[in-house]
């Protein structure tokens, strides 16, 4: 009897997710534990493995289309067992076209050819017609594409065939963010009194990513009782060895390295603090994973560095640069945005001096990280000195941390930043 592939839930609350790319063919044999397909979550890319051993039957939905949780996107056909009669056996609909286990081969037959085949009305990739080409995108792509205003024609994909895939939009949207946007002004037809015009504005459509940030957001902060502390850390110490460490040609650490690592060591120097809230208890963890936040084009995701402690300064830089790069291109792995206990926040690369910031559950805690300015300061001896200083905000869980807590927990942060050369030692 044949076995129905469902779309799976990969994420709290989501009740759909897209198919980003097949990673077999139909006719191929499978074994259990094996990916066969990748699935584009609101804020990831989730390999999705086979059940069982078998052979792929049919594909029921293309790459790029979407489909709800616990929808069928596939049939498996065991031993001994044809195609056929894995499809009587289950009460799926067929494919609508043969072809359309992988983008490729639907986009192959329009390479080299000037009689290309139509695809299948649903769930095959559509060609968008361009100047003296055809050119393929998937639904999902053309749907991300007119939200944000990209004209495919002007796209060079890097998919199968030269298909247009999400990666190659994403190349594209920083410039279109930053450009003005063109906002067309609405007249009202005037009234017997006056005449009247309508206020611009431009409405842009809420993304996956959008909508799961609002909702995410909006609970924890209607659910997580947070409050705030609140410190200042002289970094001059600390600048100066950064500075020391980047003299060398292969390494490069930023500020951020610095922080989360001082945060890594500071939870180990508090460890009833490195815990978060469930239901039945506090869970305490003996190992550092930190969330770092991380903006992307149309939102924010927080890959979380696991076994932060265990690091050295320039493995820790070389992992976090390659989740942000990932984060910013949506390759990252649903298991990487899992986990962790507190996050970072720095916005002090954008001169922003001192800010709060909203807990991502389940962490018990965020630490919001300002810009490191010259600022007066009175030395110990009663005199006044300027010096470079970075304001922190901490958010706590009031749930998880109590007030003396997160102090003991900021004041070892304060002390490991300000005393760098203890946290490389």
């Amino acid at each position: 009897m044949g076995v129905v592939v469902r779309m799976p839930q990969l994420a709290a609350g989501g009740n759909e997710a897209a198919i980003q790319t097949w990673l077999i063919d139909v006719g191929d044999e499978v074994a259990a534990g094996q990916a066969i397909v990748e699935i584009e979550t609101e804020k990831a890319v989730v390999e999705h493995e086979a059940e069982a051993d078998g052979t792929i039957a049919a594909v029921l939905v293309a790459a790029g289309e979407s489909a709800a949780v616990g929808s069928p996107i596939a049939v498996l056909a065991l031993a001994g067992e044809s195609a056929e009669e894995a499809m009587r056996s289950v009460d799926v609909a067929a494919p609508t076209s043969p072809s359309v286990a992988q983008d490729g081969m639907t986009e192959g037959a329009a390479q080299g050819s000037t009689a290309v085949p139509e695809p299948a009305p649903t769930i095959a990739p559509v060609p968008v017609a361009t100047a003296g080409r055809r050119l393929f995108a998937s639904p999902l792509v053309r749907r991300i594409a007119r939200e944000r205003g990209i004209d495919l024609s002007t796209i060079a994909g890097s998919g199968p065939n030269g298909r247009v895939v999400r990666r190659d939009l994403e190349a594209e949207v920083a410039p279109a963010d930053d450009a003005p946007v063109a906002v067309p002004m609405t007249s009202v037809a005037a009234s017997a009194r006056s005449d009247a015009v309508a206020p611009a504005y431009n409405d842009i459509p809420h993304t996956g990513m959008r909508r799961a940030i609002a909702r995410r957001l909006a609970e924890s902060k209607t659910t997580v009782p947070h409050f705030y502390l609140v410190a200042d850390c002289r970094v001059d110490e600390l600048l100066a060895v950064r500075a020391r460490i980047n003299e060398g040609p292969d390494l490069k650490i930023s500020v951020n390295d610095l922080v989360v690592k001082a945060l890594a060591a500071a939870l180990h120097d508090v460890p009833e603090a490195n815990a978060i809230w469930t239901d039945d208890a506090t869970r305490r963890f003996t190992g550092v994973d930190i969330a770092v936040a991380v903006a992307v084009p149309g939102g924010l995701l927080t890959p979380v560095v696991t076994g932060v402690e265990r690091m050295p300064l320039g493995e820790l830089s070389g992992v976090v640069r390659d989740l942000a790069e990932r984060a910013r291109g949506g390759r990252l792995k649903q298991h990487e945005l899992e986990g962790g206990s507190f996050a970072v926040s720095n916005l002090g690369m954008y001169g922003t001096r001192e800010f709060s910031a909203i807990i991502n559950p389940p962490h018990a805690g965020i630490l919001a990280v300002g810009a490191a300015t010259q600022r007066p300061v009175v030395e110990a001896s009663g005199e006044l000195a300027a010096a470079t200083v970075m304001t922190v905000t901490l958010s706590a869980d009031h749930r998880v941390l109590d007030g003396a807590l997160a102090a003991q927990l900021l004041a070892a942060f304060v002390r490991r930043i300000e005393n760098p050369l203890s946290m490389l030692v």
